[in-house]
């Protein structure tokens, strides 16, 4: 567990982590204002009605928020005037504030750097290909899980993220496209991976009040298809068994990285507290209960995880389950001693996985040259990349 009071009063530069140091909770007690996507409908009712209007103003202003997208309520002409700050003020405060924009792809990869209320700085991407349009969103500011070879893990955790600032930078994704901001015509989001910043099993309640945002209907949030949502973590079993009864069959992505714990260990410093065959018995049973393939994520890294004998491992230990491997060739990151694989290894290792029967894909690292590809995400570092950079 990390050390709270050793963290530094700065919140754009926490203490960083020593080797295989795990931080659970967030560091950070701040909070900031309550928005309505924090809000279940009878509560953003029950909160319109304490200020003396109508609850069906709650209504209004929610569909505003998630089906309309607007985010100014001078457009809310459905509410009278004079109570529209009002209205906001209590359902739609400020969250965060865009610092920096970097695009790639000609312009369909889109990473943005916010700053929230108190600080703190995180990353989203948006990623829109011919036949879909993904956010990445943080889950976190920073990372408690110090995988070593990751920027944001290396970075040290600053705090857990609200559900509105979750839900907001879906959103605000979804905003660009309507408006037509992104190459390609208007457009709405389809999938969401909660692949970006933070370990989203760490910050479990915010996280599953974002996914009841993410698909409950208009108004109470933006009614998208929970198949079509994927929450990535590296093995908190408690929590990955909870999620499995909660209803929500979203796809579970378990960041695996070394099919044997004496490399995982180091690897995915988790694995001291939940080695290999635990983790991957909670994977098993997630898919038993929500009928949901799980997705096992695996960054090659060039002589460290990418021998045969481990991809020979690493089918052996998924034959027979209901199961596709996701692999990602690593990400460069300031200062990291690892690298990708060649891509003969590569090759090699794709060969044995589907010789073994495991459906496998490599993944496409775009938004690497702008650091918005996995692993990438650390927040400061993009401050100082021009703004809509190319």
């Amino acid at each position: 567990m990390g050390d709270w009071s050793a963290m530094p009063e700065d919140l754009e530069t926490p203490r960083r982590p020593v080797p295989g140091e795990l931080t659970f909770d967030s560091p950070r007690r701040g909070k900031p204002r309550r928005h309505l996507a924090d809000l279940t409908m009878a509560q953003r009712r029950e909160a319109i009605t304490a200020i003396g209007l109508p609850a069906f103003r709650a209504d209004q202003v929610s569909r505003h928020y998630f089906s309309r997208l607007g985010d100014d309520p001078a457009g809310w002409t459905d509410v009278p005037a004079g109570q529209r700050e009002q209205v906001s003020d209590v359902l739609t405060p400020p969250l965060m504030t865009a610092l920096r924009e970097l695009t790639a792809d000609g312009g369909t990869t889109r990473k943005t750097l916010w700053r929230l209320f108190d600080g703190a700085l995180v990353e989203s991407v948006l990623m829109r290909y011919p036949d879909r349009v993904t956010m990445c969103v943080s889950s976190q500011a920073g990372c408690g899980m110090n995988c070593p070879f990751c920027a944001t893990g290396q970075a040290g955790l600053t705090r857990n993220l609200s559900t509105a600032e979750i839900v907001e930078q879906v959103v605000s994704g979804a905003r660009s496209l309507a408006r037509g901001d992104v190459p390609g015509g208007p457009g709405r989001v389809s999938n969401v991976v909660f692949m970006g910043m933070g370990e989203p099993m760490a910050n479990y309640r915010s996280m599953v009040a974002a996914l009841h945002r993410l698909t409950e209907r208009s108004p109470a949030g933006l009614g998208m298809s929970a198949r079509g949502i994927t929450v990535s973590t590296v093995g908190l079993v408690p929590r990955m068994r909870q999620l499995a009864s909660e209803g929500l069959p979203v796809t579970l992505a378990l960041s695996l990285h070394a099919p044997d714990d004496e490399l995982r260990d180091t690897l995915v410093p988790v694995n001291t507290r939940w080695n290999v065959s635990e983790v991957l018995d909670a994977a098993w049973e997630y898919a038993a209960t929500t009928h949901r393939r799980v997705s096992i994520e695996y960054a090659l890294i060039k002589d460290i995880n990418d021998q045969g004998w481990r991809a020979d491992l690493l089918a052996k230990r998924l034959r027979r389950k209901l199961v596709h491997v996701n692999l990602i060739p690593l990400n460069p990151t300031p200062g990291s001693m690892w690298t990708a694989s060649r891509p003969a290894d590569e090759r090699e290792f794709v060969r044995r996985l589907q010789a073994g029967g495991i459906a496998v894909t490599v993944r496409d690292t775009r938004g690497r040259e702008i650091d918005g590809a996995c692993g990438q995400l650390a927040a400061v570092g993009s401050l100082s990349r021009p703004l809509d950079a190319e």
